[in-house]
């Protein structure tokens, strides 16, 4: 155990106070925790109703009803109710501040929660002049910087629904997402500065307009000052034009879609996956304020591009009256220690980072807690991938002690967490200590029997106010809907990753199931093999598979490593794996082959592309494995195909054994 819940967190915390309302409110008591969120999902109707309450969320209509009878994927949220989310958003006092801009491209900025409205009062009636209405689709190509939450917001306020793509994204990427859902408004960065390099997009933009007629004007933001191109209207002079002031809200339903988010496209076409205005204030006042203690007075640092589920969550910082602080840049450029520094010097309270970006300091052997003031870090929220226990020791003992580590985990689909933590709950380095409040999560085996102990697939077996509204484009009876999440277990949501529920009920992610490694009925998730990997020293990353096939039924296992190791080196390493993944974890779980790269590709988010990497080890294109766009170090993929192309001269040459 690594950190305890300070004695006062009833009395201190924002979970602490929620929940002393919450008995007196109801007339009983709760022990712990755990019984907290039992009521949670028992009787969903109340609790949703609580936070409604409790957070009083701004509505110009109440709810008749906060849940209906209705099964997954049609249940209905808070009917009735007439709201906005950015009027909710827009509530901080006047001489708070709303937005810190922090950018290796331009100069720091900040703007008040007076500013904000006022600028977001000046893109509305610019949008509106543009001809936006309700429910149209406004499309942002844009980076972590205050514009892109003054437009979104601004597009809320209409109405109208938002997405955007991180200016990163290959163009085809970028139109396999926009594509879909038809925007009528574009708006992009002139360009952007990316480790000390100037990036120019003007052009992308022009020809990303020409390939989507639904465009009707190109709108651009003279981030980099990059020449501006004909017919690219600007941002700045639009808004100078506009009257400010306060803005207008139009009053929508909660199913009304607020935003788009996209699947990862590792899989195929992403997914558009819609999300509501209700739905959405409702989950993230209890996602952030509950397990996240966020509220006013607080600065939110949360690294992540505007394609990445975590900048909507952390856009939702302005329902708490708290300070965002937008990051745009390399958080490792021109050294490890950069986001640390950026944390030190915004006094940021609450951080939200990728695991991986943890882990890559440990494995740096920074010292943060050293270099620099982290006194105001409350609480540090690892997503996107597993942290791992000894992750879990380098931070309290390099980074702070008195900080909460957080790890959990959740995904686009539903824009929160399913399982996290709190601050009433100690910290125990590799599990994460809670289901998240409202959240009934299980595992299932593959009989639908709940598990415990052992892993299963992650399953919700109760609604959640932030489940997609519909998949944009999907028949009017959900049909790819239901396809995606309900096909396995009919009426149960069934997310993909691979979970174990201990007996103490804590929480242990392996991987993805769909690339679960399954040898003679021993399962191992792919998490638990780079718990094992990823501290050895001359390893950059690593990809395991499980190959249908092989010389038995029990399947080929093939590990890939990056690597900086000389070729001598390299068969001292591989010995060294085998013998770790057989003390360590199973032996029939010792690779029949491993190969050794410079470099894996990854999605943006930093993501291992286990499932793209299975598809074309197994005779398919990179195109028909992967959006191309969408990932980092797309060269590495010449890597894995000169893999599949030695496997099969291999075979073709009866060579036969392992590598």
């Amino acid at each position: 155990m690594l950190w305890q819940p300070p004695a006062d967190v009833r009395a201190n915390s924002h979970i602490g106070r929620y929940w002393s309302w919450l008995e007196q409110r109801l007339g009983r008591r709760f022990a712990d925790y755990q019984e907290l969120w039992r009521w949670s999902v028992d009787d969903p109707g109340t609790f949703w109703a609580s936070v409604w309450e409790y957070f009083d969320v701004k509505h110009s209509r109440g709810y008749e009803l906060s849940i209906s009878d209705d099964p997954m994927p049609d249940t209905r949220w808070f009917t009735g109710a007439l709201l906005n989310y950015a009027e909710n958003a827009l509530q901080g006092e006047d001489d708070a501040v709303a937005l810190r801009g922090s950018s290796q491209t331009r100069p720091d900025s900040t703007l008040t929660y007076a500013e904000l409205r006022d600028a977001v009062a000046r893109a509305q009636r610019a949008l509106a002049g543009l001809g936006v209405e309700r429910s149209d689709r406004v499309a942002a190509v844009v980076p972590n910087i205050p514009e892109a939450v003054i437009l979104f917001l601004a597009a809320a306020s209409l109405g109208a629904v938002f997405c955007s793509c991180a200016p990163e994204f290959g163009p085809q990427a970028i139109l396999d997402r926009l594509r879909q859902i038809e925007p009528a408004v574009l708006v992009g960065v002139d360009g952007y500065r990316f480790r000390g390099t100037d990036i120019d997009r003007g052009d992308d933009l022009r020809h990303l307009a020409d390939a989507l007629p639904s465009v009707r004007h190109i709108v651009v933001i003279g981030y980099l000052g990059s020449a501006r191109r004909p017919g690219h209207l600007a941002w700045d002079e639009l808004l100078a034009a506009q009257p400010g002031g306060e803005p207008s809200f139009e009053q929508v339903d909660a199913d009304h879609p607020l935003f788009i988010l996209f699947s990862s496209g590792t899989t195929g076409v992403p997914k558009a996956i819609v999300h509501g205005h209700g739905r959405i204030v409702v989950e993230h006042q209890k996602a952030l304020s509950l397990h996240h203690e966020v509220g006013p007075g607080d600065v939110m640092f949360a690294y992540a591009t505007t394609s990445w589920v975590v900048w909507n969550l952390a856009v939702s910082t302005l329902l708490r009256g708290a300070t965002l602080v937008c990051f745009d840049g390399d958080p490792t450029w021109p050294d490890d220690h950069t986001w640390w520094a950026e944390i030190a010097r915004w006094k940021a309270t609450n951080v939200i980072v990728g695991a991986a970006l943890i882990s890559k300091s440990m494995a740096a052997g920074i010292r943060p807690g050293e270099k620099f003031d982290l006194s105001a870090v409350r609480v540090i929220s690892a997503t996107g991938s597993t942290l791992t226990a000894d992750v879990f020791q380098w931070v309290y003992e390099h980074v702070s002690t008195t900080l909460q580590l957080r790890s959990g985990s959740g995904g686009t689909d539903v824009c929160t967490s399913f399982i996290g933590s709190c601050l009433a709950l100690p910290v125990v380095a590799g599990e994460i200590a809670c289901a998240q409040l409202g959240v009934a999560i299980d595992s299932f085996d593959e009989n639908g029997t709940p598990v415990r102990d052992t892993p299963g697939e992650l399953v919700v077996t109760k609604p959640m106010p932030s489940m997609p509204v519909f998949l944009w484009g999907d028949t009017s009876d959900k049909k790819l809907y239901r396809e995606t999440y309900f096909a396995t277990y009919p009426g149960i949501w069934r997310h993909g990753d691979w979970l174990t529920i201990t007996s103490r009920g804590t929480f242990q992610l392996t991987g993805r199931s769909d690339a679960t490694l399954n040898r003679g009925g021993i399962r191992l998730g792919t998490a638990e093999f780079y718990r094992v990997l990823d501290p050895i020293p001359d390893i950059t990353d690593s990809v395991i598979v499980h190959l249908e096939g092989g010389h038995d039924t029990t399947g080929h296992l093939l590990l890939i490593i990056a690597t900086s190791a000389s070729t001598a080196d390299q068969s001292a390493l591989r010995k060294s794996i085998r013998t770790l993944i057989k003390t360590q974890l199973s032996p029939r779980h010792i690779p029949d082959e491993i190969w050794f790269v410079n470099a894996l590709p990854r999605t943006l988010t930093g993501k291992r592309l286990e499932v793209p990497i299975k598809r074309m080890l197994a005779g398919r294109t990179p195109e028909e494995s992967v959006s191309l766009g969408s990932i980092t170090n797309p060269h590495a993929i010449n890597e894995v195909l000169e893999i599949r192309t030695r496997r099969a001269e291999q075979e073709q040459n009866q060579l036969g054994g392992t590598r």
